[in-house]
């Protein structure tokens, strides 16, 4: 929560171009908020790990794509892009911003494998699949927007909004999912304090 805390008053309160650019812009140099951007979105890469820990061991797919999901997510933030943040084909880039670019990319793409491994395991419960399955259901069609958008309209409006609900999506399913996993470890202490007093008594 308090990553996207950070990211959000960066993105909302910097001099970047609003909607019409990329989130990662906040992050640039001469950004008066590109500090608390990075912080925000270490704080992130931290919040995957964390999550890829809480996950029981029958869910270790999902925890691997949690982690390099984490590892992009720190590498986009330590590589910032130019200004503009630009992606090929429309623009020329530099390989800073190629870097920074395909691991957002990679980071987003393997938030959104975990979700449909999460969906795909019958270990993982009803709670966790129903929540991984709603992620899915609105992040697949998003990514797909998002690239399709990328390389036939280029950087615009278009993209920009389409990146913002996307990573949205991507915040409340990993919100939701680790509300799920803590009130399952909530039930399943007082599952275990509740037996314990039967066995003492």
């Amino acid at each position: 929560m308090a990553g996207m805390v950070a990211v959000t008053v960066a993105v909302v309160a910097g001099p970047g171009p609003g909607l019409t650019g990329y989130v990662s812009e906040a992050g640039v140099t001469d950004s008066a908020y590109a500090g608390a951007y990075r912080i925000g979105v270490f704080a992130l890469a931290a919040a995957l790990l964390l999550l890829a820990a809480a996950l029981p061991p029958a869910l270790r797919t999902a925890a691997a794509l949690l982690v390099a999901a984490a590892a992009g997510t720190a590498l986009s933030g330590a590589v910032t892009c130019s200004t503009g943040c630009p992606l090929p084909p429309f623009e020329a880039a530099t390989v800073a911003d190629l870097v920074h670019g395909g691991a957002s990319i990679g980071a987003t793409a393997a938030v959104v494998f975990a979700m449909l491994a999460l969906l795909a395991t019958p270990a993982a419960g009803r709670a966790l699949r129903r929540v991984a399955g709603v992620g899915a259901a609105l992040a697949l069609p998003l990514s797909g927007a998002v690239g399709l958008a990328m390389l036939l309209v280029g950087r615009g409006g278009l993209v920009g909004v389409l990146e913002r609900l996307l990573l949205a999506v991507a915040a409340v399913w990993g919100l939701a999912t680790a509300a799920v996993l803590g009130l399952a470890h909530r039930r399943a202490i007082v599952t275990n304090g509740s037996a314990g007093r039967e066995r003492r008594l």
